[in-house]
């Protein structure tokens, strides 16, 4: 008797940046940075389905887009190639988080592929090789994958778990999607801050350090911020596109979404120091 594939569903949870500084850069061009990032209850949802013929593909592959080219079929071939597993797998990703939102959608829809698979696949790969195999996916995956608040250095991989408070935000997503690699290419993006010590976030301090080139470049983004700033601290994440406010209740995060009115695309979401990926794997 053949026997049936074994399917199985994981969350990809959206982080914020409630802090990024950007302090040097290496000689290959990659920034280093100072970040605190912060999981929240808002996820792309990822479908494994396990399949013995050893392929790697997606159930529903975008026209005109190589498969090769989905941050999930890198991921998934990356830990093939590297377990030597056998075992291959047919994907099929619900995509909520927008793409170009500085949410880490992709980063995160890949650290989930590496910790599913992991499991799925029984590849018995430490987190710190999962880590190591995300890093060269992106710079954030490696926050995906261990899956706590944390203040990061380096590119972002070099984490410490932080504890913080868990409020309710206010997500506001701009009708566009910033280019992360325009922001960090641009002239005038000031590369040479002075670091600061972990303590300066505790005390206060929140910049992002994109934001004065991604105001330049999109103004759809200059107006969120204008218009969330009447009703809360309008902050960036990441490079953008959203942006977001934080509130001590959920009560408080849904009023300000309605004082914000219904010309905004916008959501509400809770704060969250433990990703929900983590509990999925039990």
């Amino acid at each position: 008797m053949t026997k049936a594939p074994i399917t199985a569903r994981f969350p990809a949870p959206a982080k914020l940046n409630l802090l990024l500084r950007i302090v040097g850069r290496r000689e290959d061009g990659y920034h280093l940075l100072q970040t605190v990032f912060q999981f929240i209850d808002r996820c792309d949802w990822i479908d494994f389905t396990v399949r013995e013929d050893g392929v790697i593909g997606l159930a529903c592959p975008l026209p005109g887009v190589p498969e090769e080219t989905d941050l999930t079929v890198r991921a998934a071939r990356a830990l093939q190639l590297a377990s030597g597993v056998s075992q291959g797998v047919t994907i099929a990703v619900e995509k909520n988080l927008p793409m170009g939102g500085g949410l880490g959608g992709g980063s995160s829809d890949a650290a989930t592929t590496l910790v599913a698979l992991n499991h799925l696949w029984g590849a018995g790969l430490t987190q710190s090789e999962l880590k190591a195999i995300g890093l060269k996916l992106g710079a954030d995956v490696p926050v995906f994958i261990e899956g706590f608040a944390a203040w990061g250095e380096g590119v972002g991989e070099d984490l410490t778990p932080l504890d913080l408070d868990e409020p309710w935000y206010l997500v506001v997503v701009p009708e566009c999607h910033v280019a992360t690699g325009r922001v960090f290419t641009d002239p005038d993006l000031t590369r040479d801050n002075p670091p600061i010590k972990m303590a300066g976030f505790f005390e206060g301090r929140r910049e992002n350090h994109c934001l004065p080139v991604v105001l330049q470049h999109y103004p759809e983004v200059a107006a969120a911020i204008e218009a969330l700033s009447v009703v809360g601290e309008a902050r960036l994440t990441g490079t953008g596109a959203c942006v977001f406010a934080a509130y001590p209740t959920e009560a408080e995060a849904l009023e300000a979404q309605r004082a914000l009115g219904p010309a905004w695309c916008s959501f509400v979401a809770k704060g969250l120091n433990r990703s929900p990926l983590l509990d999925a794997c039990r």
